[in-house]
């Protein structure tokens, strides 16, 4: 999944990441809330990933699930961001950000662990299978939008593009070292069980949110961006973080472009282990070794970023990245058994690698020119958009893959994804160097 998905023994690593705006800030590195926030993330990170791999092998490999329902799984596991994503905008901007990730932890662990559990009576289903991923996805939704909202109130604005991008970095190094201990684990207990690392990823983010010093300014019943706004309804205040993004063509073209790109990504991650344990004949506990391995290229484009964007400039960049390199792309669906196996993973790390570049300047714009008051009703509404799609992805991708073969709904999935980046390239974006900023916040992509 684009810019979707990291350990504290490579945090050394990522502080060559961070973007350069001058030697007079204070180096993100000695802000312990911060630190405490990036360092529960990470582990969260890596936990999330052994799920991402874990849970359609279980469906695959434990159930026998057939690719209809190993795509139904995955609309399950997504179809929150669609459904509660725009009412968690004005949850997040009613309750304290924080405390709601905290219970949004605790939720989870209980949720995933259930899984591991049910596996060891003997008594896991496709049904708790489908409760387990729907019921997780909301709770995944409301945290996300939490945490987006929260970090503007650990960091100034001059430091969000800094912290964006060492929390976008972890994730693609979530990406690599996830699915490779994810293998390890199915290797050694199994698919059902290995999930349980990522309910003890959870409860070790809970623990680092708790210890975070800063408290949030108090909120009101409601703090939308007029007088008043306390009595006006729920309806109108998710209107206002729509029409804000929509307003905005910079914003506008931005959630098209991942909103369809995810559509299609989905389709990959979703049947991918279904084509490379069913067609390609790989051992399950390589599949997690395959897709770290396609993984490397977000971390490459974090630490390009920052270079590639001085240098091209960073709307450059953004439709640069995927329009043309995303393309090795369409290598995913060539794979064949043997050696051949290594073009899922090449094609897989082209698009980790151009989506990394794209979204660490398009969210950090998004935070840096949205009104406090409406940032939380702002980053639900781009997510409702963005991630609105994965489920339909996911159901569509199971429909076609069952009608037409797992390959050839491989190659729709992969021509789909390349083209996405039309959306930046016939936007404003195309005519500029740079990505505007409001003063003081640098335009450079960094991470």
């Amino acid at each position: 999944m684009l810019a979707s998905g990291q350990g504290l023994v490579i945090f050394a690593t990522i502080e060559s990441m961070a973007v350069n705006t001058g030697a007079a800030r204070t180096s993100l590195w000695r802000n312990r809330d911060f630190m405490l926030l990036w360092g529960g993330q990470s582990v969260s990170e890596i936990g999330s990933q052994v799920t991402v791999l874990a849970l359609p092998l279980v469906a695959v490999v434990v159930l026998n699930a057939s690719t209809l329902q190993v795509g139904l799984v995955s609309t399950a596991a997504t179809s929150a961001f669609l459904l509660i994503a725009l009412p968690a905008g004005v949850l997040v901007d009613r309750f304290p950000g924080r405390r709601l990730m905290i219970w949004c932890d605790v939720a989870r662990v209980i949720v995933i662990g259930s899984v591991p559990v049910a596996a060891t009576a003997g008594m896991l289903t496709l049904g708790q299978l489908y409760i387990c991923a729907l019921v997780s996805s909301v709770f995944s939704v409301l945290f996300s939008v939490s945490y987006q909202t929260y970090l503007p109130v650990l960091l100034a604005g001059e430091d969000l593009m800094d912290g964006n991008g060492k929390l976008g970095t972890s994730q693609s190094v979530a990406q690599i070292a996830g699915p490779s201990l994810g293998a390890g684990l199915v290797g050694l207990v199994g698919a059902a069980k290995a999930m349980a690392g990522d309910a003890l990823s959870y409860a070790l983010s809970a623990v680092s949110l708790l210890a975070i010093s800063v408290r949030e300014p108090a909120k009101t019943a409601s703090t939308g961006s007029r007088p008043g706004s306390d009595r006006v309804p729920i309806r109108t205040q998710i209107g206002e973080g729509l029409r804000y993004v929509m307003r905005d063509p910079i914003l506008r073209k931005a959630v098209a472009w991942s909103g369809s790109a995810n559509f299609f990504v989905i389709m990959v991650e979703s049947l991918g282990p279904v084509f490379l344990v069913r067609t390609v004949h790989l051992r399950p506990g390589y599949v997690g070794l395959l897709l770290a391995l396609g993984a490397v290229g977000g971390l490459v484009g974090g630490l390009c970023s920052g270079p590639l964007a001085r240098r091209v400039g960073s709307a450059r960049i953004s439709w640069l990245s995927m329009t043309v390199f995303s393309l090795p792309g369409l290598l995913i669906p060539l794979a064949q058994r043997g050696p051949l196996v290594v073009l899922f993973a090449l094609g897989w790390m082209s698009w980790t690698f151009a989506s990394t570049l794209c979204f660490i300047a398009l969210t950090s714009y998004r935070q840096a020119v949205c009104p406090p008051e409406l940032l939380g009703r702002v980053n639900a509404s781009a997510r409702w958009i963005v991630w609105g799609t994965l489920p339909l992805g996911g159901l569509v991708g199971g429909a076609l893959g069952s009608a037409l073969g797992v390959r050839a709904t491989l190659w729709i999935a992969v021509v789909g994804g390349c083209s996405s980046g039309l959306w930046l390239y016939f936007s404003p974006l195309r005519r500029m160097r740079d990505i505007p900023m409001p003063v003081g916040v640098p335009s450079t992509v960094g991470a």
